[in-house]
């Protein structure tokens, strides 16, 4: 793989992915907003695994800062193998009623950034012929749970277009698609989830373990566990007249909840 560039590498999935990237001997560029978190992370690496950290602090809500990673990703004289697509957050909030600019903030991030840096890396991958593309959904995108779910579909379907035009060039594309996962996500972005089972809670490394390794094998649908590929076979095949229910079941539930006061945010 090379150089990998991970995206929201300084907390949840993306500094798990940063850790085990860097401990399999791969060079790394981090890319965040927290630039504290990112330095630090950097050094851990470099001291840990003796391999080369780059910290690239970047807003991808930014225009100017989305353009700086992907000319980041075009560099032919530093290649990156390996683009992690992983930065993202909660929204904590509905639709109806929530802040429009938040709403366009968190499409910014996970879609139009995974949009941007997919074409980036992807064109400079095809001239090199190799390189992957993980880009991180959710088996959220399978259920009707608001403007989130909407971006990790849109994240699963781009993702397998993009393999099938990838195809035959030695460039790769992949989504994971994991379901909880025990992170600081839900805590960042004040989503109560103590309504869930601890069983269903995955752990960040085994997510991260076995994405990696599908990405390897060029796979291009990568769900973690088999308790979440049999939960996404079944919403696959379930009516969407079952999948709305369900949401509207676990929206019940979440409205018996108090709010948060926690503000979302994102790594």
């Amino acid at each position: 793989m090379g150089t990998a560039l991970v995206t929201g590498a300084s907390a949840g999935l993306g500094l798990e992915f940063a850790w085990q990237l860097a401990t399999a001997r791969h060079d790394v560029v981090l890319v965040a907003r927290d630039e504290e978190r990112l330095r630090r992370l950097a050094a851990q690496l470099e001291a840990a695994a003796g391999v080369r950290a780059e910290v690239l602090v970047a807003d991808l809500s930014v225009r100017a800062d989305l353009d700086r990673v992907a000319d980041r990703l075009r560099d032919d004289e530093r290649p990156v193998g390996l683009l992690v697509n992983n930065a993202g957050f909660g929204l904590a909030q509905e639709f109806v009623g929530g802040d429009v600019a938040r709403e366009e903030y968190a499409l910014d991030v996970m879609v139009r950034a995974v949009m941007v840096l997919s074409h980036a890396a992807a064109e400079a991958m095809v001239r090199r012929g190799r390189g992957a593309i993980l880009n991180v959904g959710s088996v959220a995108g399978l259920l009707a749970s608001g403007t989130y779910s909407a971006h990790k579909a849109w994240v699963r379907s781009f993702t397998e277009g993009l393999a099938v035009e990838l195809q035959g060039t030695g460039v790769t594309a992949t989504v994971v698609q994991p379901g909880f996962v025990h992170t600081e996500f839900h805590q960042r972005g004040g989503i109560d989830v103590s309504m869930f089972p601890d069983v269903t809670f995955l752990n960040p490394e085994d997510v991260v373990a076995a994405a990696l390794a599908d990405v390897r094998r060029g796979v291009v649908l990568s769900t973690p566990s088999l308790r979440y590929r049999a939960a996404a076979a079944v919403a696959r095949i379930a009516p969407r007249s079952a999948i709305r229910a369900f949401g509207r079941y676990r929206k019940q539930l979440q409205d018996q909840e108090p709010a948060p006061d926690v503000a979302p945010e994102r790594s």
